[in-house]
């Protein structure tokens, strides 16, 4: 196998670990098909490369098996769009003119990214809006993903549900909790027509957010 299918095939390890949160290295291989002998070795190198670690689990018989997991130094990674200059100079900000303004300029700042995603959703039906943010969302780095939960008789969608395996904000998020308010906010304005309830966040230790979006 080359270096750069080696590589590839690791970087799709990192990856199925950010969505799964953990896996066995037999789930690994399944999912990537490839070889356990493979699987074990990419894991391995990962394991002295500090991007992963893992959980053991006594089985009642045997070897006890090991769950994989991202470390913080594997989650890292991933794209992060903003990082510690952001949260420096929110808190430079915070120093200056108070958390009341901090908040309000926050908020601002939601409502102009609201404006931004809205010239590419204006016009087109809920189904079609709904898997365009989920799109824009991926290319902000977000790992986005999209499932249709419910369906009616004549097959129109009548719950999603958006999964964001990354956080492409987490420095700020961590230290400035409230712009995920102004994010669930946000996607509300967006889809007015629809009730969104955050179902998972990972500033709740969750490996994932989710969002349930459902028509009134």
């Amino acid at each position: 196998m080359s270096t750069s299918l080696q590589q590839s095939s690791k970087e799709m390890i990192l990856q199925y670990l950010l969505k799964q949160n953990k896996a066995s290295a037999q789930d690994i291989a399944q999912a990537m098909n490839i070889s356990p002998q493979a699987t074990r070795r990419h894991l391995k190198e990962l394991e002295e490369q500090d991007l992963l670690d893992r959980d053991s689990i006594q089985l009642k018989t045997g070897r006890p098996q090991y769950l994989y997991y991202l470390s913080k130094k594997g989650r890292d990674r991933f794209p992060q769009n903003y990082g510690e200059f952001a949260v420096s100079f929110l808190d430079t900000l915070t120093e200056t003119v108070g958390e009341t303004q901090v908040s309000k300029v926050l908020e601002k700042q939601w409502q102009r990214k609201a404006e931004n995603y809205r010239q590419y959703l204006t016009g087109k039906t809920l189904a079609e809006r709904v898997h365009q943010l989920a799109e824009i969302r991926q290319q902000e780095g977000y790992m986005a993903e999209l499932f249709c939960v419910d369906k009616d008789a004549d097959n129109n969608v009548q719950k999603f549900f958006l999964t964001e395996n990354n956080c492409a904000i987490s420095e700020v998020a961590e230290s400035y909790p409230q712009v995920c308010g102004h994010e669930l906010e946000m996607f509300a304005n967006l889809f007015p027509e629809c009730h969104i309830e955050r179902t998972n966040w990972i500033n709740n230790g969750e490996h994932r957010c989710g969002y349930l979006i459902q028509p009134k």
